[in-house]
Order: C-alpha cells, then sequence, then structure tokens
C-alpha cells in the first residue's frame, strides 16, 4: 500500500519554500493522493494533481497559490480524482472545454464587427475614397439598424429579407447593392469560422426566388437629370452664385465630368495654354486617363479662380483639401430650393419628377448630344468616359477623338449658356 504523505496545515503550506537550485520543486500536502504544491526558484507557487489516467501519467494543475487555497485545491483534486474514476481525462476534458470556448467566442461576432472585420483587409481594393465611403456608409445606413447588433452565425434569409425589402421596390440599385455587400461580409465570417452553412444574403438559388428581379423592378435610383429644357435657365441661375462649390458645378456641368473627378482635379492635370485637362487613370472609374478638352468658357472659369496656398486642388475646400460629395449636391439643391420658392416647379427630372443631382448632369449631356445633334454616339461616350464597344475594339482604337470633342464640348456650353440652335455637322471623316 503506498505511504500517505502527511497533510500539512494552510501555516505550513504557506512555510514552504523554493531550497535553491534552478529547477522547479514539489511538496506532497496530502489530504488527496498525488496532490503536490510546485515552487519555482522565483517563489511562485502553484498546484499539481499527479495522477495515472489510463496508461498515461498526467501532471494536471489546479491553479496558482494563494489564489487557489489549500482547502480549494483538495477540493479540486478530489473531483478530478473522481471523474478519472469515472473514465474521464481531465487534461483532454480542459482542452475540449476551452476549445469550446474559443470557438463559441468566434462564432459570437456581430454583423457589425464583421464590417469592421471585413473591411479592415478589403477597402485597400477599392481605387477610391468615394468607393470606400460607399460601402461601409450602405451598410451603416441599411443593414445596420436591422442586424448590426446579430451574432453573425444567428443570422438568416429572413433577417436579410427584412433588411432588403424595405429600400428594394424604392432604391432598387442601392438594395442590390447592399445585398451583393451583406453576401461579401458574411461569406468572409464563414471562411474565418464565425459562421457555418449556407449564405443567406446569396442571390442565385436563394433570394432570387423571393424578390423580384431587379431588372424587372421600377428604376428608382437612377440619378435624376436636369431636364434639357431647363438646362440654360439653370446654368443662369447657376453662374449667378459665388462660392468653391458653386464654380465645381460649372466646371462639372461644362465638361460633364463626374462630381469626384471635378472635386479631386489638381492644378498639374491642367494645361491652360494646350486648353486640356488630363484625368490619370488612378481617379477614373474605368481605370483609364482620359483627356477632356477645355473650351472656351472651361478655360475662362479656370483663370478666375484663387488659387490656395498649401493646396494644388483646383477646386480646393474651406482648409484646403478635397471638396465634399454633398458640397455639390447641396450647391445643386439651393438652386432648386431658390426656384420652388419663388413658386416655380424646381429643377427636376422630367421622368421621376425628383430634384436633379449634379450626377444627372451627365444625362442631360448625352440626352443632348442623342437629341439636339448629329454627333456621333462614340463621341458622346468619350466625353463620358465611358467604355465602347468589344475589348478588342478597344485595343485597337488608339485615339480618343479629343480635338473632334472640343468641337462638342463648345457647342454644349453655347447650349448651357442659351446661345446654341440644334448643332448638326457631318459625319464624314469620323470614322
Amino acid at each position: 500500500m503506498p505511504r500517505q504523505a502527511k497533510e500539512l496545515t494552510p501555516i505550513e503550506v504557506k512555510r514552504l519554500a523554493h531550497p535553491g537550485g534552478d529547477n522547479p520543486v514539489s511538496f506532497a500536502v496530502g489530504g488527496v493522493s498525488g496532490l503536490m504544491l510546485q515552487v519555482t526558484p522565483s517563489g511562485a507557487k502553484s498546484w499539481l494533481l499527479r495522477a495515472t489516467v489510463g496508461d498515461r501519467r498526467r501532471w494536471i494543475g489546479l491553479g496558482g497559490y494563494p489564489d487557489v487555497t489549500l482547502a480549494m485545491a483538495r477540493e479540486r483534486a478530489r473531483d478530478a480524482r473522481d471523474a478519472i474514476r469515472q473514465g474521464v481525462d481531465p487534461v483532454e476534458q480542459r482542452k475540449a472545454t476551452r476549445a469550446a470556448l474559443v470557438a463559441a467566442q468566434k462564432r459570437g461576432l456581430t454583423f457589425s464587427e464583421a464590417v469592421d472585420k471585413f473591411l479592415a483587409g478589403k477597402l485597400d481594393e477599392f481605387r477610391n475614397e468615394k468607393h470606400r465611403k460607399q460601402w461601409r456608409s450602405t451598410l451603416d445606413m441599411y443593414a445596420g439598424p436591422a442586424i448590426g447588433d446579430m451574432l453573425v452565425h444567428e443570422i438568416d434569409v429572413h433577417d436579410i429579407l427584412r433588411t432588403l425589402q424595405p429600400i428594394w421596390t424604392e432604391k432598387t440599385e442601392t438594395a442590390s447593392r447592399l445585398r451583393g455587400r451583406i453576401e461579401n461580409v458574411l461569406a468572409w465570417a464563414t471562411v474565418a469560422g464565425h459562421r457555418t452553412g449556407d449564405n443567406p444574403a446569396r442571390w442565385k438559388g436563394n433570394l432570387d426566388a423571393i424578390l423580384p428581379k431587379p431588372g424587372k423592378v421600377a428604376r428608382g435610383d437612377n440619378h435624376p437629370a436636369l431636364a434639357l429644357a431647363d438646362a440654360a435657365r439653370w446654368f443662369a441661375d447657376l453662374r449667378k452664385r459665388s462660392g468653391m462649390a458653386t464654380r465645381a458645378l460649372e466646371f462639372a456641368a461644362l465638361t460633364a465630368a463626374r462630381s469626384g473627378e471635378v472635386r479631386g482635379a489638381t492644378w498639374n492635370e491642367i494645361d491652360l495654354q494646350g486648353r486640356l485637362w488630363v484625368v490619370p487613370k488612378e481617379r477614373m472609374k474605368a481605370a483609364r486617363e482620359h483627356r477632356v478638352p477645355l473650351t472656351d468658357a472651361a478655360v475662362e472659369l479656370l483663370c478666375r479662380l484663387p488659387k490656395m496656398a498649401g493646396s494644388d486642388f483646383v477646386f480646393p475646400a474651406a482648409r484646403g483639401g478635397v471638396l465634399s460629395d454633398m458640397s455639390l449636391s447641396a450647391a445643386m439643391k439651393r438652386i432648386h430650393e431658390a426656384e420652388v420658392a419663388a413658386g416655380q416647379t424646381g429643377y427636376v427630372d422630367a421622368r421621376s419628377g425628383r430634384a436633379a443631382v449634379p450626377h444627372g448632369l451627365r444625362s442631360t449631356f448625352r440626352d443632348w448630344a442623342a437629341e439636339r445633334t448629329d454627333y456621333p454616339r462614340d463621341m458622346a461616350e468619350m466625353a463620358l468616359a465611358h467604355n465602347i464597344g468589344s475589348e478588342v475594339e478597344r485595343a485597337y482604337r488608339r485615339g480618343d477623338m479629343v480635338e473632334k470633342r472640343r468641337a462638342m464640348m463648345a457647342a454644349w456650353g453655347r447650349f448651357l449658356r442659351g446661345e446654341a440652335a440644334p448643332i448638326v455637322i457631318s459625319m464624314e471623316g469620323l470614322r
């Protein structure tokens, strides 16, 4: 029969000290077979239970002293011995419990937290700041209130529908993009181990059985465009107003450029003598350099602009940075509201009846080119920096019609100023 260790008292345990040397020393404290107090050379103490589990010798940690008292250590040791007698390995049981806890913590991720973690690695893929902000703002505005606080492993199809249905018919394009972004976040959460199973935001074979196809829904997200009949009156109202955002809006109208291209324009992109604005591919949606011919009106506008010390932007914000997208929208909104206040209908889209917005000016330009002129379609599309033809056709096309577009943009400027009759030009030589 194995010799039983003497049962030490709490005072005796407290007095136990390392005898010297470089290795930890263990003292039997009695009360439970195999219960030891390990003391390191630094004086740190912890409880160990030496036991045989099956055919393996185990040293089972029971906690540190004095946080775990002698009485507590004996109680834990008895529980461990009871588990061993029932065929349970306390060490393996502890590992399994810890693994389950880690898995539960991983699964315990909210959708908002998943968005943060997903975007931390994905935002660098976007070419410009606007796209980064759009990704987050769409998720924050529409998904956050509905599923932001939900754990990702608990989100199902019903939750996705609850998020999408309120805007699916009114803001179809936004809703469609939102669905795709939610799908991407949940796909990341699955790969990262935070959820399992099918992606509830998947379209094909899932949501397409419940929601109408975006293309079949009345489009509610087209950018409201300025009506051609209102263009000259609107442009006159615009030119009467002051402010950097207003001048940026005027320049956007004259060049049919996107708001982001105008707001991010720097003076080193502008060749006043050559009357050309070259937008680098890094700032273009199609990732291709875009040359914009500058008309007399556009050059005159640029020459009148004050240059801010310390800022390279053509249309800087008050502190020298980039103008916000909302600044141009606000400038256009004020012109519309002034018309409404004067008892007029304001400047609205002829189809939707909604107030025109800056991006809609590009649609107005496209309508003008198609309905009021005989300029070739490709020329108008090039002015808008749209892709034309197949990839093969674009590969063989070397020119961008910049000089021929110069005449078109001058005619567009005259139309905005109310000076021009419909333009009819010869198609000869435009091939």
